[in-house]
């Protein structure tokens, strides 16, 4: 009963799998190995002739296996139907009140056409129709977008005063690309006096330290020799 029982679920398991094209033939034949490797186990335990039996069994579950997986392989999936679609739904931020509505219709082949409006700030209903099919995505605005903020006189006097300087700046680099050595800045008298005042007390510390240094070394010396 035992045998039979794997016998029977190894062949439906296996059959199943080909029939809904979810098993390839590597899968199969894992599930006909481990059957086998069941059954090899169960028949250590029988007589010869039922050894024979369940053996047989097995390779004529193994083949009948095989060969549907073979045939599933070879077989062609068509394409499925197209599935056309349509929904549609409207909101709002509390319950009662609408600002905003959404309706989609597909034909199933790729077409897809809708339109969706809401309330913008200034409390005018936005409306977009748009088509979307192989060639991208296409809106209509049921308004116009607005124009651009023209600029003030003085957004206006910074952009060309900004476009001068990047205009000359652009000459310049053009006709010396590389950097001049009289563009270095200098060292002012005031910048010059502060960096000798600065080497001066460096001297002096310095001259302080090497000063503790050896009077430290001293004192080591005179603790060596008592």
């Amino acid at each position: 009963m035992y045998v039979a029982f794997i016998q029977y679920l190894t062949f439906t398991a296996c059959h199943s799998a080909v029939l809904v094209h979810q098993s390839s033939v590597h899968v199969v034949l894992l599930v006909v190995y481990l059957h086998f490797r069941a059954v090899c186990v169960v028949c250590r335990q029988r007589s010869g002739s039922v050894q024979i039996t369940m053996l047989a069994a097995t390779l004529f579950i193994c083949s009948v296996a095989l060969s549907g997986a073979r045939a599933d392989a070879d077989a062609t999936t068509t394409e499925p139907p197209p599935r056309p679609y349509a929904f549609s739904y409207t909101a709002g931020r509390y319950p009662g009140h609408t600002d905003r509505q959404h309706a989609e219709v597909s034909d199933g082949s790729g077409v897809v056409r809708g339109t969706f409006s809401y309330v913008d700030p200034a409390q005018r209903v936005r409306t977009v129709d748009y088509v979307a099919d192989r060639e991208g995505f296409h809106p209509v605005l049921s308004d116009p977008l607005p124009a651009l903020p023209q600029d003030s006189e003085a957004v206006a006097a910074a952009k060309d005063r900004h476009l001068s300087l990047y205009a000359r700046i652009a000459e310049d680099h053009a006709t010396h690309p590389h950097p001049d050595e009289s563009y270095v800045p200098r060292q002012s008298a005031a910048v010059s006096a502060a960096a000798a005042r600065h080497a001066s007390l460096f001297r002096v510390i310095a001259e302080q330290h090497a000063r503790i240094a050896a009077e430290r070394d001293a004192l080591q010396q005179e603790e060596q020799l008592e």
